[in-house]
This record gives structure tokens, sequence and C-alpha cells, in this order.
């Protein structure tokens, strides 16, 4: 079977499937349908005003923000099932999900990032552990003994020491190869001097979240087998972004996520750090407000803005949800958000098109605020940069080997759905003739 012929046929299932989301309900309840799409996009709303009075308020409105945000859904299931709407309303849904999966990946170009058969294991890599990441994964896992017989020098970072000084070190000594047994911000720092030096990196996911290993295909919950790469690898070439000189692999956050991290009590107790800051920076006097200009695009208003190595797929997807479909487009993600009172949370249900949600792609971002100064979330880590802010993409700078079999290879899947497109696909052959 053709690539094309598969993509056709994704296409066709995706317009079956909209045909299905539609006839279901149709079938159920005729055109009374549309009253019980109208009532559970009711409920939708009222959740989201109840999300927002919980997140955005105190006292008795946060009280009744939690409350509404339960009840609201839980009424609409209510209300359906003792109506017989429930399992309709089910089906229906699901072949939604279905019918937006199949058309993106019918219509998304090839999406994972170009592999290189590596040839010949390194003479001399160097790995730095940290020994405290991801609650003593070094530990538990064994890392320093596998490593050191994988042939591999090994550093254990201690507190306080200074990574990047130790990478570049290691290559002065002969490092032909540098690798990171840690979190995203340590790798991200060691990343940068593997660029520098045009060395493979390795990425050992010994950390808390690892999402820089997810996107890599690795496997997260057996962090030795990332050392397969030494002996049995693949090199990939993918972007690095930058805010200011700080570098990151993921992303860099703006607004309220970096104003809440710079309290003392974050790390000790994140919910309740997060639940006691959020209604200055929402609503109050310490609310930030940024403006963003990315390449051509001027968006002002914002309470908070993530920008990622390459751009986050929709966390409602159900094919990759909230991963990046490759990491060597060129191109930053760009995720704004701007809700700043109760009908703005309330239209956050439209999507897109509610203007609270934002999602652009650019080579080049600009970050400002009223401040000489913006606390920045770059790949988890807390720092204060001078304002306005500019952040890039540094396209193929860094060449990353993983193994050959890794479980998560990415595959395509996260392009928005081109409904017209999809549709020229999926009936394409019936309307094909010879010489157009």
């Amino acid at each position: 079977m053709t690539v094309r012929d598969s993509s056709a046929g994704r296409a066709r299932l995706a317009v079956l499937a909209l045909a299905g989301c539609i006839l279901v309900p149709l079938v159920a309840a005729g055109l009374r349908s549309v009253l019980w799409a109208l009532a559970g996009l009711a409920g939708l709303v009222l959740a989201a005003i109840g999300v927002w009075w919980a997140l955005a308020h105190t006292g008795p409105l946060r009280v009744l923000g939690t409350a509404l945000s339960v009840t609201a859904p839980v009424a609409v299931l209510a209300l359906f099932a003792a109506f017989g709407m429930l399992w309709p309303a089910v089906v229906s849904l699901v072949l939604w999900a279905l019918a937006v999966t199949a058309a993106r990946t019918a219509v998304a170009p090839s999406g994972a990032t170009a592999e290189h058969v590596v040839t010949g294991a390194p003479h001399a890599p160097w790995i730095v552990m940290n020994p405290r990441s991801g609650g003593g994964k070094v530990g538990r896992f064994g890392l320093v003994a596998k490593a050191e017989a994988a042939g591999c020098r090994v550093a254990l970072l201690e507190a306080g020491q200074d990574v990047v000084e130790l990478a570049r070190q290691a290559v002065a000594e002969g490092a032909d190869l540098l690798a990171v047994a840690g979190g995203d911000g340590t790798q991200a720092l060691v990343a940068e001097v593997a660029a520098h030096h045009d060395v493979p990196f390795v990425v050992v996911p010994a950390g808390t979240r690892n999402h820089f290993a997810l996107d890599l295909g690795l496997d997260r919950d057996d962090p030795a087998a990332a050392l397969e790469a030494l002996t049995d690898g693949v090199e990939l070439r993918v972007d690095l972004g930058y805010a200011a000189d700080r570098v990151f692999v993921n992303n860099a956050s703006f607004g309220m996520y970096a104003f809440v991290v710079t309290d003392p009590a974050y790390r000790d107790a994140k919910a309740r750090t997060t639940l006691r800051t959020l209604p200055g920076l929402l609503t109050g006097e310490e609310a930030p407000r940024l403006r963003t200009r990315a390449d051509g695009t001027y968006v002002d208003g914002l309470q908070a803005l993530l920008v990622s190595n390459n751009p986050y797929g929709r966390a409602v997807d159900a094919a990759r949800p909230g991963r990046r479909e490759r990491l060597d487009s060129g191109l930053l993600g760009v995720v704004c958000v701007r809700v700043a009172n109760t009908a703005q949370a309330a239209r956050i249900v439209r999507g897109p098109g509610s203007g609270g949600l934002i999602r652009l792609s650019a080579g080049e971002v600009v970050v400002e605020a009223d401040t000489a100064t913006l606390p920045v979330g770059i790949d988890g880590e807390h720092v204060v940069l001078p304002s306005p802010v500019v952040c890039r993409s540094a396209p193929g700078a860094l060449r990353v080997r993983v193994p050959r079999r890794r479980p998560g290879t990415p595959r395509s899947g996260g392009a928005p759905a081109d409904w017209p497109r999809v549709a020229r696909l999926a009936l394409g052959p019936l309307f094909h003739r010879p010489g157009t």
C-alpha cells in the first residue's frame, strides 16, 4: 500500500466517523439532539466559569466556583442518563475524537525527525549524573555501574557545582560524547556545550518528568536503556531554543507560572502555594500583563505565555497529547493565555476562536512587560531576565544520539484537521478523471 493510499484510507475513516458522530444523536433523539448539544455546551460553560472563580478568587466565591465546576458537568451527565441520551452522547464524542485524529494523520506531513545511522562507538564518552534527580533514580537503577560498564567516564554532580564548567572540562580532556542523567534543566545546560563543540549528546531520563526524553521516544521507565545509544544508536539533528542567552530543550514560560515558582514555598507545597498566589496574579495588582511579537503577529494583555522548542501538539489530541510532533522544524511554538474575567472564561470553551487561548509558530518571539525584568521558568528552572526577552530557535544545533530501537518513536498526527482537504482526499477516487 502506498503512502497516498494509506492517507486516503485515513481520510475516509475520518469522514465516516464525522458522519457517525452526527447521525448517532439524530437517530437517538431526532431534532431534539440540538437541544441536548446545547445542554452539554451549557454544562461546559458553567464548568469553565466555576474553574475561573476557583482559581481567580478566594473565600466564598472560590468555594462556589469549586462546587460549580464539579456539579455542572455531573448534572448534565445525570440529565443525559435520565433521558437515555448518555450512551449516544458518549458514542458521538468517541466518533468525533476518532474523526479528528484520523483527519490529522491523513493530511499530516512526515513528522519524524530524520535519523542517521551511527558508525562506530565513541572512544571517550562522558556522562554527568545528578544523584538527587527523580527521587534518586541514579542510585535506584544502578546507572553509575551500567554507564561505567558501557565505557563512560562518570561525574556525579554535587550541590553547587557548575555543570557547564564540568562539561567544558570534559571536552577539553578529550570527551567525544556528552551525556546527562538528570532533569531537563541539567540536560539543557550540557546540551549547549555539546552543540558548541559539535559532539554527540545522549539523554538518560533520570529526572522527574523527562519531557525531552519523551519526545525523543526514550523509555522513561528504564533510564539505563538509553545507554544502548553508545553501541547501537542513530543520530538525530534537533533544534535548541534560546531565551536571551539561556538555552532550553523544552520550553520557557512567562507570566503566572514563572511568578508562582519564584515563591520559596513552591518547591515544598506546590498546590497550596499556587492556589494562594493565583488570585493576585489573575485579577489583582500583581497580575502580569505580557506582550509578545511572534514574527509578524502582535498579542497583548496576556497573563501567561509558553514558548517551546518546536510546537506542542494540542492537549486534546488523542494521537499525541501535549507532545511535540518533531524537534527539527526550526520553529518555536507559542501558547498565549488571555483570560481576565468571567465572560472570557466562559468563552474559552469555543476553543481558538475565543481569543482566550492563542497558538502560534514563529522563528523569533519577543516577550515584554512594563517592568525592567521578567521572571522566566526555563525547563522548570527559575531565572530572571532583562525585559524584553528575545526567544529564538537554533535549527539543527544539537546532535542527539538515541537507541535504534526505542518504544516511543514519534509518529505523525499533530497537524490541524483540514476538513476540505480531508474530504477531497477521501472522495478523490470517485471524482478522479484520467488526465486531471
